[in-house]
């Protein structure tokens, strides 16, 4: 069946990649042994443009190299959403009267901008399947939308240990991403497109 992926790129990061040695991860790859009797007609991958820190000034330029080896997939699109970085005082786990002005940064629009292509995409009749690559709880609504109004089976690939209740209540199926499948989904070393030849970012 004619398939759609909308993968939430953070919630990805964050629950299965980060802190591991498969984040030069292929996506179709991956859709491809998790999805194997799907036909998959389309990656969408939200994500936001991440700025330098002091700790970490090289991290804009991974991202970017990421990106750029996403690109090479040819049924692959990347939707930005952007970054609010703001300073808030907050208490201390050790002393709760006391607080601390911290800077806060928050990933802005990429639930709203997944919602909104699952639900128009399934209007439009472009995929008889769509799968989220997520376990963000606030998709609960679009993903019952296109079930229950659409009448079109939604699946999750789950990046988490454990996987959301409700989502698991409304999912027409749910699989883990587990890493045995991450190890066998990473791009080559060493990949090529219209610039020129490029690696895979050094440390990952």
């Amino acid at each position: 069946m004619r398939t759609v992926v909308y993968v939430d790129g953070f919630n990805l990061y964050y629950g299965a990649l980060k802190g591991t040695p498969y984040k030069w991860l292929d996506l179709q790859k991956l859709c491809q042994f998790l999805l194997p009797k799907n036909q998959i007609i389309g990656i969408k991958y939200f994500t936001a443009k991440v700025s330098a820190r002091p700790n970490d000034p090289g991290q804009p330029t991974r991202q970017q190299t990421y990106l750029r080896a996403l690109r090479t997939l040819p049924n692959l699109e990347i939707i930005f959403g952007h970054f609010l970085a703001h300073e808030i005082y907050m208490p201390l786990a050790s002393n709760p009267n006391q607080s601390v002005k911290v800077i806060k940064t928050e990933e802005k629009g990429s639930d709203v901008n997944i919602a909104a292509h699952l639900v128009n995409d399934g209007h439009r009749g472009r995929y008889e399947v769509a799968v989220l690559i997520t376990n963000d709880s606030d998709l609960l609504e679009p993903l019952k939308i296109a079930r229950y109004e659409l009448n079109l089976p939604v699946g999750i690939l789950n990046p988490q240990k454990r996987p959301s209740r409700v989502l698991v209540q409304h999912a027409s199926f749910i699989k883990k991403i587990r890493s045995g499948v991450l190890r066998t989904s990473q791009f080559s070393q060493t990949l090529r497109d219209a610039n020129g030849t490029f690696h895979k970012p050094r440390g990952w």
